[in-house]
């Protein structure tokens, strides 16, 4: 896996338990019967478009950032992920899922790392060097 695959990997992975822990309930019910059904579990992300392709690939970037900034406490890093993957235009849930399958779709996998690099390339950033 190259440079992008790794970032977008660990983005993906890093979001998870925010994603989650915001869908959670805060306080529980006090009428045991308005109890809501528990989250279900992540959904298959389906086709993903050419929009969704660029919206992952910037919140994988600046939630690759996130991840590596020492001067955020790690207890607010979850909270700030998800916040990139909503700025960017996804839900969390939405970039958990797009991020999941692009674990085991290839071609998914090469136009989310184009996007990223084209998007790097725009910033002034250094694309990733290809692999064989």
């Amino acid at each position: 896996m190259n440079l992008f695959g790794t970032i977008l990997a660990g983005a993906t992975l890093a979001i998870a338990p925010a994603a989650l822990a915001q869908t959670a309930p805060q306080t529980p019910p006090a009428d045991p019967a308005q109890t809501a059904p528990a989250p279900a579990a992540p959904q298959a992300a389906g086709p993903v478009s050419e929009a969704e392709v660029g919206q992952f690939a910037t919140a994988a970037l600046e939630i690759d950032k996130i991840r590596k900034d020492t001067a955020t406490p790690e207890a607010d890093k979850g909270t700030k992920m998800a916040a990139a993957a909503t700025a960017a235009g996804l839900t969390p849930e939405r970039f958990n899922a797009i991020g999941q399958a692009m674990q085991t779709d290839t071609a998914l996998n090469k136009r989310i790392q184009a996007a990223a690099s084209a998007k790097l390339a725009a910033s002034g950033g250094a694309p990733a060097a290809k692999q064989p």
